[in-house]
């Protein structure tokens, strides 16, 4: 297993610990109560990686990077998607092109 996964596992765990506990003692706990504030802060740390990214600035995308997968992991516990329901997607989508992926999603 590559170290990220490991580090991304444990993070999980963590996040699931945190459920159910005291909001007033723990950030995590905070945003679990309450999705929306998690959804935002998934947004808001997106758009600072993608700034980093685009600034070409390595140690800030890496930082900003860890800041979203960290509210990433949070805004699926608070939806109660678990990380096999997202693995379940990419593994559907293995060994398709990306365009052709895209093309078959329903029109809107």
């Amino acid at each position: 297993m590559s170290r990220f996964a490991e580090v991304l596992g444990r993070l999980a765990a963590t996040i699931e610990a945190r459920k159910g506990a005291d909001a007033a003692s723990s950030y995590t706990a905070q945003l679990l109560a309450d999705p929306a504030r998690a959804a935002k802060k998934l947004g808001e740390e997106a758009v600072e990686a993608v700034i980093a990214a685009a600034q070409g600035d390595r140690e800030a995308l890496a930082a900003e990077s860890a800041d979203l997968i960290y509210h990433w992991l949070v805004a699926l516990a608070a939806a109660g998607v678990s990380l096999d329901e997202v693995a379940a997607k990419l593994e559907a989508r293995e060994g398709t092109s990306g365009l052709a992926e895209k093309a078959s999603r329903p029109k809107p």
